[in-house]
């Protein structure tokens, strides 16, 4: 499929190819890399002048549009980066879709968890197409194209179902005593949680078809198929055992209908279900967030990487620049994809000079 031209990428089809032969394993000439830190947004406006409330200003479509817009004047796009809108009301909209409501910060929204039991959440909590949350997403997506003007790629929001729907609807805590006190309802929510997610994928990847655009997400990572992220935080809570019965075959079906998954393996709470989430087949790679403070540096997570380079999966790796030579005389390249930070154009071609020559 032949993707629109981006004014501002001009390498776009060979970062392309870049990114199709690492999800394969492969390398070109080589390994992908996605740089940002530096000019990547606007600040955080501090007035309120045109809102009542933080909510109506995550809901003017308009305004995040043009906010966006306006960053992309004090972006350049090296390597593997692109410019990407994605329509973001919060990481647990999808579970919003549903009936509950988000509360609205600056830079982040949150569930407010239902005080109902399980039973009641069985009973009311139904996906709608006419939800305030989809359609202002529809919404957003739609002006997002319409203002594209060649100047960006527009993608899909963070969509998280299964358990990650359920915990925002119970809240974690909680959700973990049911695991012990009533599994048999757990499992009829998650079934709720995770029985429309195809059907709401398909009508916005078909939203971006219909325009030309890739597949792509808040991974900003573009694919000439479905390309979706899996995750689980809420496994950081809970024994294998219960992963295996509960979350294993639900991401199984998740990610059966997608050429190409990224599975968000934030921290080491969730790495203890590495080998589950690696014995899926449709699996592709694996984001590995290592986490901060004590998880920091990679150093320690090498033998993790390498456990997933054998099985076959890619990884993507976040490093912090002083890590990068290190980095790279420890490990093969092969499947990686490097996401750093950097402080400036010539630190991006500085490090982009040195990676290059990380062929084995």
């Amino acid at each position: 499929m032949d993707f629109m031209n981006l004014k501002n990428k001009p390498d776009a089809e060979k970062a392309f190819e870049r990114i199709n032969a690492w999800m394969k394993q492969g390398i070109i000439d080589r390994v992908p890399v996605q740089f940002h830190g530096f000019d990547m947004t606007l600040k955080t406006d501090n007035f309120m002048s045109n809102w009542d409330s933080l909510k109506d200003r995550w809901f003017d479509s308009e305004y995040q549009i043009n906010r966006f817009i306006k960053a992309l004047e004090k972006r350049n796009f090296l390597a593997e980066s692109f410019p990407v809108f994605w329509p973001n009301l919060g990481p647990d909209v999808f579970a919003a879709f549903y009936g509950i409501e988000l509360e609205y910060g600056d830079e982040t929204s949150y569930a407010i968890h239902s005080k109902d039991t399980i039973e009641d959440l069985i009973e009311r909590l139904e996906f709608s197409k006419e939800n305030a949350y989809f359609k202002k997403l529809e919404e957003m997506t739609e002006l997002a194209l319409e203002m594209s003007e060649g100047r960006y790629y527009v993608g899909y929001s963070d969509f998280q179902p299964g358990f990650g729907a359920v915990a925002a609807w119970r809240n974690p805590e909680t959700l973990s005593l049911d695991l012990i006190m009533e599994p048999d309802g757990v499992k009829q929510l998650l079934k709720k949680a995770s029985q429309d997610f195809q059907s709401i994928f398909d009508h916005f990847h078909n939203m971006l078809r219909k325009n030309n655009q890739p597949s792509l997400n808040w991974l900003e990572i573009p694919t000439s198929g479905k390309s979706h992220v899996p995750s689980c935080d809420f496994a950081s809570l809970i024994s294998e055992e219960h992963f295996i019965e509960f979350n294993l075959p639900l991401l199984q079906e998740e990610v059966k209908q997608m050429d190409y998954n990224v599975f968000h393996l934030d921290g080491k709470g969730v790495a203890r279900h590495i080998d589950s989430v690696l014995s899926i087949n449709e699996i592709n790679a694996i984001q590995w967030v290592q986490g901060v403070s004590d998880d920091k540096p990679i150093e320690q997570w090498k033998p993790l990487i390498k456990k997933i380079q054998s099985a076959g999966k890619s990884v993507i790796v976040i490093l912090e620049p002083n890590e990068l030579t290190d980095f790279i005389s420890d490990m093969k390249p092969e499947g990686i994809l490097l996401c750093i930070p950097a402080s400036s154009l010539e630190h991006e071609l500085n490090m982009l000079k040195q990676i290059s020559k990380w062929v084995r």
